[in-house]
């Protein structure tokens, strides 16, 4: 599963690093060290995926995240060393796919790209059912399956399911899911975790222990298959 990788960090030994984890999966790897320099690259040959260093010259990470979100739709990795929830929570909703944190191994770098263009070129089934294990979403029926057997679902469990089955394996932060309603339904934090929870009790086996349905400390939750 090739890909165009545009590599955005400025520690040049750790870009070496990356580039060299990438490049044996069969990736074409760009490497600039730079916020400027990453906008350029990126929108001249736009890549399908941007590892993101967040600590950047004249333009952080996260206002190259910004103004590139806006742009493209390339999946972004960002690298942190800043560990506190602030940060990491401002990343995503600021468009990231998935986060890491420093000090990490190559070999982590290079599973969680790998996953992520895995999950970014997932098609639905040709019913147009999202799948997830054994929890199957029919986004046009609204009608969700788990074990085989029916699940009744609120309108608003039922967006904040849909939008997780269609990326399986992404961490959503709380304020991400509120926007599976709209503007006009912007839903409380407190109120996503409610439907959290009666989700976990319709589709776990051990809602207090969920298996699908995880939580991600202190970020958010994600969709995993059961």
């Amino acid at each position: 599963m090739s890909a165009h990788i545009l590599v955005v960090e400025d520690d040049a030994k750790q870009a070496a690093v990356i580039r060299l984890s990438l490049v044996p999966e069969g990736h074409v790897v760009c490497v600039v060290h730079d916020g400027p320099a990453a906008l350029e690259q990126a929108r001249r040959w736009p890549p399908d995926l941007i590892v993101l260093d967040v600590m950047l010259p004249d333009i952080d990470g996260f206002e190259v995240c910004r103004v590139l979100r806006a742009e493209c739709d390339a999946l972004v990795l960002m690298l942190t060393a800043r560990t506190s929830e602030d940060d990491i929570l401002t990343g995503l909703d600021l468009g990231a796919d998935d986060y890491m944190t420093k000090p990490y191994s190559p070999r982590e770098l290079t599973a969680r790209v790998r996953a992520m263009l895995r999950r970014s070129r997932r098609e639905p089934d040709d019913d147009g059912a999202l799948r997830v294990g054994t929890l199957v979403v029919h986004p046009d029926r609204r009608e969700v399956l788990c074990d085989g057997r029916r699940v009744s679902c609120t309108p608003g469990e039922f967006g904040i399911l849909s939008a997780m089955a269609a990326s399986p394996g992404r961490v959503f932060t709380r304020r991400q899911l509120q926007r599976c309603f709209g503007d006009q339904r912007m839903q409380s934090e407190r109120v996503i975790d409610m439907h959290i929870l009666n989700l976990r009790k319709k589709i776990e086996a051990d809602p207090r222990s969920p298996a699908r349905l995880v939580t991600v400390f202190g970020v958010g939750y994600k969709l995993i298959g059961g």
